[in-house]
């Protein structure tokens, strides 16, 4: 393994999504919809529900992605409101919340004045992250950054500013729903719709998301100075709710995956450097 992260290879960053298409289509997105989606699921993200992880919001005490992180330095990559960092700061040490959407921040805001926590938000990009090498012990996002950046932008990032050991968490876009669920209509249903060799970025009509195939995810992670600790793949009960899915969708998530979990653990010896960015 290479004892620092790697930059993009030439060859793949000449075939990555051009930036200010995918970022002005998201950022449009959330600034439009922010106010909507706190109103609509605001109270079921927060208080005891806010350490949650995912469509069906399954407790972090339940999965335990995390684990320990009482005194460590957590960077939340994509934060909308940051109920998450809200809630971890109870257990001490320095908790960042990082958003590209000022709607999202302005929320977020409100709560930690609320909350009376200490919790510094930050506008900035995740693909390109303010921070010096090294910087955070934690690195995570509740389908945050990692679904709506390009991952061989971010993952680069996300191990440049963490430290040896660090772990870097996400719930994201399962392949099987990229390859199954329409892009036009959001339709699913037991047929695959789409290749899953190139399996990269995903487009809908208001917004782009980014999934890989499973081989290439751990591609990547390696080649970031990664290591896969878990990967989790929730099936939901058919009692289940999801404030996020129709009931269409929770019926395909019983029998396939909606979503990944990844917790992944920046190999011990590895050293962060300046990344080379695309």
């Amino acid at each position: 393994m290479s004892s620092r992260p790697r930059s993009i290879p030439a060859s793949r960053r000449s075939s990555l999504p051009k930036r200010k298409d995918y970022v002005r289509t998201n950022l449009s997105l959330w600034e439009k919809q922010s106010d909507r989606y706190e109103r609509r699921v605001g109270r079921a993200l927060g208080g005891r529900r806010a350490l949650a992880w995912g469509l069906w919001r399954v407790p972090e005490s339940e999965l335990k992605i995390l684990g320990e992180v009482r005194g460590l330095d957590i960077l939340e990559l994509g934060c909308g409101a940051a109920r998450w960092s809200i809630a971890l700061a109870r257990s001490g040490g320095r908790r960042v919340g990082l958003d590209l959407s000022p709607a999202h921040l302005n929320h977020a805001a409100r709560l930690v004045r609320r909350s009376h926590r200490k919790v510094a938000l930050m506008r900035a990009d995740a693909e390109m992250l303010p921070f010096q090498d090294g910087a955070f012990d934690v690195v995570f996002c509740d389908w945050g950054a990692m679904t709506f950046c390009d991952p061989y932008r971010t993952m680069p990032e996300a191990s440049r500013v963490l430290r040896p050991n660090g772990i870097l968490a996400f719930a994201t876009l399962s392949p099987l729903r990229a390859m199954a669920q329409h892009r036009r209509t959001n339709g699913i249903g037991p047929r695959l719709l789409y290749d899953y060799f190139g399996l990269h970025r995903v487009d809908y009509p208001d917004e782009v998301n980014f999934t890989l195939p499973y081989g290439a995810w751990i591609r990547l992670c390696r080649e970031n100075g990664f290591l896969v600790e878990r990967l989790e793949e929730i099936q939901p009960p058919e009692s289940a709710r999801s404030y996020y899915l129709n009931r269409s969708e929770s019926k395909w998530a019983q029998r396939w995956p909606m979503e990944s979990i990844w917790k992944l653990r920046k190999a011990p010896g590895e050293t962060s450097s300046t990344v080379r960015r695309p």
